[in-house]
């Protein structure tokens, strides 16, 4: 584990033996702050998150989540640069230096391009929800589940590319994952872990439940009309009330990957 060895001037902390630069505050929550820093030695930009301790507790669920970001490298779930716990007095701070996305969230990006009167094209869709599956993939995989998956906790790369991030809510199941009972399984565990409802039972909610949904689905409100009947039929298997007939995350994976749209460059040859 990373220490922070001081605060060497104004505005520059030291993590890993690697001095950072704070450039501005990016945002804050009740007992977080998420600070632009850049890196001297490198010249990147990073998020330096900083959770306010004032319990061993504390302590314990900010460790647990630099543990859960070290479980993965997978492009699509959010890396951990470095982590350090600080002490500020009888309190800590625990810092989780992440990459940062200059793109910002889903959600950020769902805004501005409503504020143009604009919205998700049927290929970003496509690409957003192939990289959030691929993610949960490798989140179930390992027997976790995200807990909290929305369009604020996806950030996006420079190419679009989805990122899931905010690991603190992930729990463990007592499920290994070796095919596609244990997998819908999992993915129905995660949905009961937000709701509170037994497994199998219908969502209060109905369809709006759906947290793959409302990673992209929010954002055509009144276009479905435009897309096409297999994006459509999509959307709509994985909006089902019931959420037993929903389909699992390993054939969502299959029936997008048929559905992607050529590469930048990639042509077709029609036969």
């Amino acid at each position: 584990m990373g220490h922070a060895l001081c605060v060497c001037s104004r505005g520059t902390v030291i993590i890993d033996n690697k001095r950072y630069l704070f450039i501005q505050k990016l945002g804050e929550g009740g007992f977080s702050y998420v600070d632009l820093v850049e890196g001297l030695h490198d010249g990147h930009f990073y998020a330096l998150k900083r959770i306010l301790c004032h319990e061993q507790q504390d302590r314990e669920e900010a460790q647990r989540e630099a543990d859960m970001h070290r479980l993965f490298h997978h492009p699509n779930i959010l890396r951990l640069v470095a982590y350090c716990l600080r002490e500020r007095g009888a309190k800590h701070e625990a810092w989780l230096l992440l990459p940062f996305f200059k793109r910002g969230t889903l959600w950020n990006e769902i805004e501005r391009l409503k504020d143009k009167g604009n919205f998700l094209t049927e290929d970003q869709i496509l690409r957003l929800l192939l990289g959030i599956c691929r993610g949960l993939e490798a989140i179930h995989t390992k027997g976790y589940a995200h807990r909290d998956l929305k369009p604020t906790n996806i950030l996006l790369g420079d190419e679009g590319q989805p990122v899931l991030m905010d690991l603190g809510s992930m729990n463990q199941a007592c499920i290994q994952v070796e095919g596609s009972r244990q997998a819908l399984t999992l993915q129905l565990w995660d949905h009961c872990s937000r709701t509170g409802q037994p497994s199998g039972a219908p969502s209060p909610t109905g369809p709006r439940s759906s947290s793959l949904c409302r990673a992209t689905v929010s954002s055509m409100n009144g276009l479905m009309s435009g897309h096409s009947s297999a994006l459509r039929q999509l959307l709509a298997s994985m909006m089902t009330v019931d959420l037993q007939q929903r389909p699992h995350i390993p054939l969502l994976l299959s029936q997008l990957e048929a559905m992607q749209p050529p590469a930048p460059g990639q042509h077709t040859t029609q036969i």
